[in-house]
């Protein structure tokens, strides 16, 4: 499966979710990039953020009593990130069900004017009690469907691994 990677200039079009940051010496690691702890933790919080304009908030986990996990999730490199650069990252959502999102964290360095890395997740909805995947109440679904109209308009393909996804879907497509 060949993957065309999307430019910066691309990435950029997506709402960011944070930065930029620059990158502190404590983040490098003994090959003198930064650690792949920081790409996972600055993935994920570029994934929260996202999941909380859609309203997974700690008030929504609270009162509905439901919540998203991270089944699946896949990190891809394909530019070093050193110390004094400035990073930004952005979210995509790449399919959903009713009860399942697939999205992808991309990190940029703003430094570079690169694409750096991709956290990509498939993150099921859940009730927090039974510990099930459950649907999508409607106003979730109808936040989850604007995230993925602006992710739809970027006009270029989510660089994914191949390997995760909806199964759902995929199974509905012969693949």
């Amino acid at each position: 499966m060949t993957v065309t990677l999307p430019t910066y200039d691309q990435v950029v079009r997506l709402p960011r979710e944070f930065g930029p940051l620059v990158v502190p010496p404590e983040y490098e690691d003994a090959n003198g990039h930064m650690n792949i702890r920081h790409y996972l933790d600055l993935g994920a919080e570029a994934i929260d953020t996202a999941f909380r304009r859609i309203g997974l908030t700690d008030d929504y986990r609270a009162t509905r009593l439901q919540g998203f996990f991270t089944a699946e999730h896949h990190l891809k490199y394909y530019a070093e990130v050193h110390v004094g650069h400035r990073v930004s990252a952005y979210f995509r959502i790449v399919e959903r069900s009713d009860k399942i999102i697939h999205g992808m964290a991309l990190l940029v360095d703003d430094t570079t004017e690169v694409l750096a890395n991709t956290l990509e997740v498939v993150a099921p909805h859940v009730d927090l009690t039974t510990r099930r995947v459950v649907p999508f109440a409607p106003d979730v679904a109808e936040a989850v469907d604007r995230e993925l109209a602006i992710t739809e308009q970027v006009g270029w393909p989510a660089p994914v691994c191949g390997a995760m996804g909806i199964r759902a879907q995929r199974d509905r497509a012969g693949r």
